[in-house]
């Protein structure tokens, strides 16, 4: 693990969870995915930054300075109020299930936290037997153009660069934009496919700038290992 904080202890009375790019047999026991965390005092410098090793079958394309990095160049100081980045660890079988999303945005108690998950070593993504919508497959080739369909199932070849680029835009990104939509307006179940919306918009508005970090980061920091 990296030493930036540590995990913190289990709860079973955090929060809400909401967002995230989600699978469809995601499981939304959040006591099972989560942890409680205190909330910064004034002398904390935040975000609070977390990062836990992966196991052996995964990487993350961003380090969780890489992605403090990447908010901290929203304009505007639409990061602000964002307590925590964890980079959290996930096993293959989590992975293989679909328990758990590429990215969360959870709050309450005073904190406002974004998760992250790893990616599989192979960069490879697979989508599942069905041929996923054209908007899915629109979005991807923003950033992907390495889509195919074999053995029943329909995969998305990623190359690193292009997958560092999809983690800042299209999931860090897109959870800043539940954080903001938070604070403008507190959310219902009753309107999960407006909050989505909200969030996709914003990273989508983010694209250029995500470049730019993208661009800037690649010679700043060294290289993700395979």
């Amino acid at each position: 693990m990296v030493n930036i904080s540590t995990p913190w202890r289990k709860s079973r009375t955090f929060g809400d969870i909401y967002g995230g790019r989600q699978r469809l047999r995601l499981n939304d026991n959040i006591f099972q995915r989560a942890h409680s965390l205190n909330k910064p005092s004034e002398s904390d410098e935040t975000p609070i930054l977390i990062q836990d090793n992966p196991s052996r079958d995964f990487i993350f394309p961003i380090s969780a300075i890489e992605a403090k990095e990447a908010i901290q160049a929203l304009p505007n100081n639409k990061s602000e109020g964002i307590t925590h980045i964890w980079l959290r660890r996930l096993n293959k079988s989590e992975y293989e299930k679909g328990q758990l999303p590429l990215a969360e945005f959870i709050c309450g108690s005073g904190v406002r936290l974004i998760v992250l998950y790893p990616f599989p070593k192979s960069l490879k993504m697979d989508l599942g037997k069905k041929k996923p919508s054209a908007r899915k497959l629109k979005e991807l080739r923003k950033f992907c153009d390495d889509i195919s369909h074999a053995k029943d199932s329909w995969i998305v070849q990623w190359d690193l660069d292009s997958l560092r680029k999809y983690y800042i835009n299209n999931l860090l990104y897109h959870e800043v934009g539940h954080h903001i939509d938070w604070y403008s307006r507190h959310w219902s179940t009753a309107n999960n496919k407006q909050l989505e919306e909200f969030a996709d918009q914003y990273a989508i508005q983010k694209t250029a700038l995500a470049t730019q970090v993208v661009n800037k980061l690649q010679s700043g920091l060294g290289e993700v290992t395979i």
